[in-house]
């Protein structure tokens, strides 16, 4: 029979690789503590560092304005179209 890979949640990886950077606890202390492989806490690491500059150095996505604001702009002329038509239902014409 063979046994299941245990999966962690990204939080947890995080925080055992946060613990890990720190340096209060060993690698070891660490993995036993957590009950994962050593092997596995120095991974998570390694990770963690390489993906520190990404978080820093993200350039926020191009947003076009005329994206944003097209389909509002169509909402409103839709909903003026229907409040038209209801002034005009209710005989309420001003």
């Amino acid at each position: 029979m063979t046994a299941k890979r245990k999966r962690h949640k990204p939080e947890f990886k995080a925080q055992v690789a946060l613990e890990a950077y720190k340096g209060e606890k060993t690698i070891n202390q660490l993995a036993s503590e957590h009950e994962v492989a050593a092997v596995q806490v120095s991974q998570w690491k390694r990770q963690l560092l390489q993906g520190v500059p990404e978080v820093f150095g993200r350039a926020r996505p191009e947003v076009d304005p005329d994206a944003l604001t097209a389909p509002l702009y169509q909402e409103i002329g839709r909903l003026k179209m229907e409040l038209d038509w209801l002034k005009k239902k209710s005989g309420n014409v001003h």
